[in-house]
């Protein structure tokens, strides 16, 4: 089975400059949990989930360290506090999104799509034709297919 076969054609999407505050409203009315982020060419550009939006609900917080001999000693990554505190204060999509976002084709195998969820523990990858958005698949999608295979 590959990816054309069980994949979301009607996907919703976003640009980079909207707001998140409509992306949070998209992904409430059409209980979705993350949507590509496209540009004007249909172009994947990044995503954007509820876990990128969850971080305005928390509470920030600073890497611990250490200062031993005028050198700065992290024990937290400081890393992760800077990409959680652009999350924390993103007005735009482009702000909160992921950029590195994983892709398959449409031609893609079903079987190969499990494990990369897995290994890059996402839940949905976009589908793409010459770069442009076609689909998208979710964990969803191939439960849906497991069941009608075996039901």
């Amino acid at each position: 089975m590959l990816v054309k076969d069980v994949m979301t054609k009607d996907v919703q999407t976003v640009r980079p400059d909207e707001k998140v505050d409509k992306v949070a409203r998209l992904l409430v009315d059409n209980r979705i949990s993350g949507v590509p982020v496209v540009d004007e060419n249909h172009h994947v550009v990044g995503i954007i989930t509820e876990k990128d939006l969850m971080i305005k609900a928390t509470e920030l917080k600073v890497p611990f360290y250490l200062t031993l001999f005028d050198s700065i000693i992290f024990l937290e990554n400081p890393i992760r506090f800077n990409n959680d505190l652009k999350k924390y204060t993103a007005t735009y999509v482009k702000e909160a999104m992921t950029e590195k976002v994983v892709t398959v084709s449409e031609d893609f195998p079903i079987s190969e799509v499990v494990p990369l969820m897995q290994k890059k523990q996402i839940n949905r990858v976009p589908v793409v034709r010459h770069g442009k958005l076609v689909g998208i698949i979710t964990r969803n999608d191939i439960l849906k297919a497991i069941v009608e295979r075996d039901g």
